[in-house]
């Protein structure tokens, strides 16, 4: 079995991960010259090219291989310095690029419950990079290799991972008080949801068009959208009298106690099951990130 360059791995995950040769010869403080040199070893070496050179970059199937397995050398690492923090403590910070411990997260869990979770772990050190991206879609960060871990709403495993059911988010349409009064003194129907705009959080969102749909028991809708990628950034969007919008039902509540948002379809929430997947490999860390995860999950979230 060929034994891989570190130097050379961590050179591909640069470039992947920066989205360029440019920035990853920065983040590696080498040449550009010498990232490619590294990658055109690396590539004879594999017998395969690894970076398709498109706008942006991405890694070949056989460049996505590579890229887990640079993760996982970088798990293994996580835990000897965690094993050796317990015998001789370190000082703070000083986390290199190629220790980080990357995960990929739904912005709703993170505005929410996830990193209230993963506080204790930030503070002893551990050096976690969060990737942010729908919940549809942070699988797609797992698939090809680039964290060792996410919250998504796909129940099926992928190959060599495993999975474990986090509990429910629920969903709740809301506007301020002004907005509705003036545009939804009824709350919204079947009747009326097509007369409003919807805050979304980007094109991806279809959170929004699947409550109204469940709630309606639509087929298809199509709604006037505006986008806002930032869960916080909606909701002060929707208490801005911007339009509606379906959000965490965790981060409406205390708003419309205070009468500053208005529950929309009162007695209805639409639940989105959550699932944290990720790698099979016997890891403390990954214990570590899993369990801290789960048990954040099953106080915050439906079962």
């Amino acid at each position: 079995m060929n034994t891989y360059d570190p130097a050379a791995l961590e050179c591909l995950a640069a470039i992947v991960e920066e989205g360029g040769f440019e920035r990853a010869a920065q983040r590696l403080n080498v040449t550009q010259s010498a990232v490619s040199q590294r990658l055109r070893a690396l590539e004879a070496q594999v017998g395969s090219v690894l970076i398709v050179r498109s706008r942006p970059l991405r890694p070949t199937s056989a460049g996505q291989l590579l890229l887990k397995h640079t993760k996982q050398l970088r798990l293994l690492r996580a835990d000897l310095e965690r094993d050796l923090q317990d015998l001789a403590p370190r000082a703070p910070g000083g986390a290199r690029d190629e220790e980080r411990i990357s995960i990929a997260i739904n912005a709703d869990s993170i505005a929410t419950w996830a990193l209230e979770a993963l506080g204790p772990l930030a503070r002893r050190n551990l050096p976690i990079e969060i990737i942010t991206d729908d919940q549809d879609f942070t699988q797609e960060w797992l698939r090809s290799g680039q964290v060792l871990g996410c919250v998504t709403t796909l129940k099926q495993p992928l190959r060599g991972c495993k999975v474990v059911p986090l509990g429910a988010m629920e969903y709740v349409a809301v506007a301020s008080d002004e907005f509705a009064r003036m545009h939804l003194p009824g709350g919204l129907t079947a009747h009326n949801f097509r007369e409003v705009t919807f805050v979304c959080f980007n094109r991806k969102d279809d959170m929004q068009a699947e409550f109204v749909a469940r709630r309606f028991g639509l087929k298809r809708v199509s709604l006037p959208s505006v986008f806002v990628p930032s869960s916080e950034g909606q909701v002060r969007a929707v208490a801005a009298g911007w339009g509606v919008s379906v959000v965490p039902q965790l981060m409406a509540a205390p708003l419309v106690a205070k009468g500053l948002l208005v529950d929309l379809a009162p007695g209805y929430k639409l639940p989105i099951q959550l699932y944290w997947h990720s790698w099979n490999l016997e890891s403390e860390v990954l214990d570590a990130l899993s369990t801290a995860l789960t048990e954040a999950a099953r106080k915050a979230l439906s079962n």
